[in-house]
């Protein structure tokens, strides 16, 4: 018979899975790496551009009665994202640039294995662990090719 385990020693073990870990340290390094980004649209890129166009879009607000309208954070929240986005995918396509070329001189290959295959009686594209055609239903790998003449 199977043993019982307890509540907490099932959460212990879910806490201590290798993917739980990556995961914890994965999100540890997002939220640094997004502090770093963040400072470096916030406080050089972002003053950059207020000079280059000469607007402090910070200052930017309307009023209407007692209600004051701050739209110019509004607008510079929006130029914010899209400067972060531009310096994300810069740098994370140059890494993987520097990650090929490194792979490259190490001699690793990182193509991936197939995932798919033609079945040979119908040729429609199955999945690569397939046994039995879906489209078809002819079974894969059964039959093996003999000379018609024996």
């Amino acid at each position: 018979m199977a043993e019982k385990k307890g509540f907490i020693q099932e959460f212990k073990e879910f806490l201590t899975q290798g993917n739980i870990m990556d995961m914890a340290v994965g999100i540890i390094m997002g939220t640094a790496f997004t502090a770093i980004i963040t400072s470096l649209v916030e406080d050089i890129i972002s003053p950059l551009l207020g000079l280059i166009v000469g607007i402090n879009f910070s200052d930017l607000k309307g009023t209407v009665g007692d209600v004051t309208f701050t739209y110019g954070n509004f607008i510079m929240a929006c130029i914010n994202f899209f400067l972060i986005a531009l310096v994300m995918f810069l740098l994370i396509k140059a890494l993987m640039k520097f990650k090929e070329a490194s792979d490259k001189v190490r001699g690793i290959d990182r193509t991936e294995a197939p995932t798919t295959k033609e079945c040979p009686f119908c040729k429609t594209e199955i999945s690569i662990e397939a046994t039995r055609c879906p489209n078809c239903t002819s079974q894969l790998g059964v039959f093996k090719e003999e000379p018609l003449d024996k």
